[in-house]
């Protein structure tokens, strides 16, 4: 049975737990989605696939990300109040992804971060995100701002390249013996640690939300975090997973081992056949169930390569380019 109170679904995703009851509420959502989400409704219908024949969560087929760049992806009529724009680096059309209830997203990133890490007010959070500076349609901008003032400690702060001024605040964290996280893009945690001596940080977790944005020359994660080890004295770099069009985030705290929060879930797909999945432990193209995105499309193929383990935890790989998913091109 569908069910059709929207509300219903925000009041139970972050209360689910594995197995039946994430099961269950998935099914739920896909079958309200493929009534009210026309352009997934569009794609089943394109792929030949009947909701009501559709059994268990297993079986959900999985929306390609690149509708996101050519398709206004909402659940319903709602009309949406916000509206979050990939930043394009990679060439082509930026993704967009509209949101009707950002009280959602402001959940999910608060309830995943704690679910991880404890509680916000524990941490001052600095941040050095240049590439999206003066972005006001940036996802990631959005939740670390959101997080500094959920967190409300007065030495969290946003550091462009004003490096002195950066290692002046992890140098006086450290010597109050504060928690602090320093989360920033790749290529800027790498300039702060070519741009002066090295720091030996105890109470700072170093975290990389990934890219180069077309700053540097791109790198495996392996060496990334070798040469931050390195500079930072840190035995893990932490790593943060997510993207514009989801509104969970996965978070690995070392070695590129990602886990997700209760509510969201990642399997992976044959390279060639998108369709098919592969077994535990074999690399595919990573399929995301994020029940947080019930207003708008809670099943994405992205384009990232990784590893799913039995436990559930995955690695990133890298991405595989072509010119549209399979998938996506019988909607063309």
């Amino acid at each position: 049975m569908v069910n059709n109170n929207i509300n219903n679904f925000y009041d139970r995703i972050f209360n689910c737990s594995a197995g039946e009851d994430f099961a269950r509420l998935a099914m739920e959502i896909f079958l309200y989605q493929s009534r009210h989400t026309p352009v997934y409704r569009d794609y089943l219908s394109a792929i030949s696939v009947n909701p009501g024949q559709v059994k268990s969560a297993g079986e959900i087929p999985f929306l390609p990300v690149e509708f996101f760049k050519t398709h206004k992806v909402v659940a319903g009529d709602k009309p949406a109040t916000t509206r979050f724009t990939s930043s394009g680096t990679t060439g082509g059309r930026a993704a967009v992804h509209h949101v009707p209830d950002i009280a959602v997203y402001e959940e999910c990133f608060t309830r995943g971060f704690e679910y991880f890490y404890g509680n916000l007010s524990q941490y001052c959070i600095l941040a050095l995100l240049p590439a999206y500076a003066g972005r006001q349609d940036s996802s990631l901008l959005y939740m670390v701002q959101k997080l500094m003032e959920k967190g409300g400690h007065p030495g969290s702060g946003f550091y462009l390249r004003d490096y002195d001024r950066l290692r002046k605040r992890l140098t006086e964290g450290e010597s109050e013996g504060q928690k602090t996280l320093l989360l920033g893009v790749s290529f800027a945690l790498l300039d702060f640690a070519e741009s002066a001596e090295p720091v030996h940080l105890r109470n700072t977790i170093v975290m990389e939300t990934g890219g180069m944005k077309g700053r540097r020359e791109e790198i495996i994660r392996d060496d990334l975090h070798k040469s931050l080890r390195s500079f930072f004295g840190v035995e893990k770099i932490h790593s943060e997973y997510g993207m514009t069009e989801l509104l969970s985030q996965a978070y690995s705290q070392g070695d590129g081992i990602f886990r997700t929060p209760p509510w969201m879930r990642v399997s992976a797909r044959e390279i060639n056949d998108p369709f098919s999945g592969v077994t535990e432990g074999r690399a595919g193209g990573i399929n995301i169930i994020d029940l947080a995105n019930f207003n708008t499309c809670s099943f994405i193929a992205t384009r990232d390569l990784g590893v799913v383990h039995s436990n559930g935890s995955f690695e990133v790989l890298g991405r595989y380019d072509y010119s549209e998913a399979r998938g996506c091109n019988l909607m063309v």
